[in-house]
């Protein structure tokens, strides 16, 4: 059972209007069509379309007679569940904005997140009730109520007056502060909408698949790379409540999944697995990566297993569907994010003197189009700083060749100078990358009085991999100008990264400067 936490909130006045790109009814269309077909499939729980369009509008009443206004928030703090999709539904058509927060977080962190998003109902999964606590500990709240099947969904349902429109805010999501204080990223439905049909036509899904999700709800990729489509389109989804590679394996067989997402922390885990040599997955037609490039000796693991491997590029600013590359030019072009979905416009800038360059060239990532937000939560000036003259500016550096494919080269803050040339980490990972006895790697800057700075790798070893740091240097320095090869090794257990696998690569700033 989960329970919502009130907390006083304030109305939101906002004009209304029909919209054609709304998500609220995307799964009473499904529900017309296959009423009982399973659309989640969470453990033991299984939700079938009926069920799931009669609890989302129930709750949608029950959210409205309660009080909340639109454009209310209503805040979660839960694992991957049915009860928060039946949620993120009754959002959708009660013009309502659903905030799930990261369990990983700190008392400290959520406590903050909470005072800046100020959410009217605060939902909690018994299992970080004690986090709970201590966040509003430092953020007081309201009593408690208890929802559910049997709870606040049981109630009368109110009649919904209010048409929702296209650009009605949907979605508040924290990005994972790679850089800074996290920010709100807003997505309104229209955003959701074009994002799900610019992968729709690049990625299909139809009702006869069976999706499985991994990725934590609080991260765009929990909605936004395939479960949304697959609830639009009728399909069912395998809803895991966190990831476990031996699970995932058994899962893929038992349920026959089709067709799966994650970044490529999953699909190491499931590389690394003892029984992936040996899994059955003749049913997964394509699988998605997403959320940083995927090592090359990755690549080729589940080459040989037989797995199309789609890679891609996205932001949560861009909802987050950005560039694709699909599994037929993957393994040609390793390494490649691909090229724009449909419906999604790039450039690739200078990033000193901002001129868009034609043709091939490395610079700066923008996006624009339909599914890129219109700004952060009660931050104008961090908007200003990445929406400007119509493009959103990623902040990711990427080479783009002669065919029009780019590859992400680095943050264009994490590229550091060393003798008046500029080095790109990405660039020296990519090259340590390929030693066999080199698992994980991350590059930093170090300041140096003599060069500027000078490269500083951290490696993971490969199991049973005994290279010392003069034989990486060597090998780096056949393949790299002298400037960019690192001036140390230093062997690490794991690398610190973000919940969606995201290098934190000012960790690593912070302990050389330590």
């Amino acid at each position: 059972m989960i329970q919502v936490l009130p907390i006083a909130g304030h109305d939101v006045n906002m004009e209304l209007a029909d919209g054609p790109h709304t998500l609220g009814r995307w799964v009473g269309d499904s529900a017309l069509r296959q009423p009982d077909r399973p659309a989640i499939v969470a453990g033991t729980d299984v939700v079938t379309y009926r069920e799931l369009d009669e609890r989302a509008t129930r709750l949608a009443g029950v959210l409205r007679r309660a009080g909340c206004a639109p454009g209310d928030r209503i805040a979660t703090l839960t694992g991957n569940s049915a009860d928060q999709v039946v949620l993120f539904f009754a959002c959708a058509r009660a013009r309502l904005v659903l905030v799930p927060l990261s369990w990983r977080l700190s008392a400290r962190e959520l406590a903050w997140q909470l005072a800046d998003a100020y959410p009217k109902l605060f939902v909690v999964d018994p299992a970080f009730a004690v986090l709970a606590a201590a966040a509003r500990e430092r953020n007081a709240a309201a009593p408690k109520v208890t929802p559910g099947r049997t709870g606040i969904e049981a109630r009368l349902t109110a009649p919904l007056t209010d048409p929702v429109r296209d650009g009605d805010p949907l979605l508040m999501l924290y990005t994972s502060g790679t850089s800074g204080r996290p920010k709100a990223v807003v997505l309104s439905h229209a955003n959701c909408f074009w994002t799900n049909l610019s992968l729709g036509r690049a990625v299909p899904v139809d009702p006869d698949d069976v999706v499985l999700a991994v990725l934590p709800q609080f991260h765009v990729g929990g909605w936004n790379v395939q479960p949304l489509l697959a609830w639009w389109c009728g399909a069912t989804v395998v809803l895991e409540r966190t990831f476990d590679a031996g699970r995932v394996l058994r899962l893929i067989a038992e349920r026959r999944v089709t067709t799966m997402m994650g970044v490529p922390a999953n699909y190491l885990f499931l590389a690394e697995h003892p029984d992936f040599a040996d899994a059955d997955l003749s049913s997964l037609r394509v699988a998605l990566v997403g959320g940083a490039p995927m090592p090359e000796p990755l690549l080729r693991t589940w080459h040989a297993r037989g797995v199309a491997l789609v890679q891609g590029y996205g932001l949560t600013e861009a909802a987050p569907n950005v560039l694709c590359l699909p599994g037929d030019l993957a393994r040609h072009k390793i390494g490649f994010a691909g090229r724009p979905y449909p419906h999604v416009e790039v450039a690739v800038a200078d990033p000193v003197t901002g001129t868009v360059l034609t043709g091939p060239g490395e610079g700066e990532l923008l996006v624009r189009g339909p599914a890129v937000f219109t700004g952060y939560w009660q931050a104008p000036k961090a908007t200003a700083a990445v929406l400007r003259d119509g493009w959103l500016h990623t902040g990711d550096l990427v080479y783009r060749d002669a065919d029009g494919d780019h590859r992400i080269l680095d943050r264009v803050d994490d590229m550091f100078v060393s003798g008046g040339e500029n080095v790109s980490p990405g660039e020296v990972e990519h090259v340590l990358a390929a030693h066999p006895a080199v698992a994980q790697v991350a590059v930093v800057g170090r300041p140096d009085e003599r060069w500027g700075a000078v490269g500083v790798a951290f490696v993971v070893r490969t199991p049973g991999g005994t290279a010392g740091a003069a034989e990486l240097i060597d090998f780096c320095r056949a393949e790299l100008a002298g400037y960019k090869v690192p001036r140390e090794i230093r062997f690490t257990a794991e690398l610190p990264r973000s919940a969606m696998g995201k290098l934190l690569r000012r960790h690593l700033r912070s302990e050389e400067a330590g």
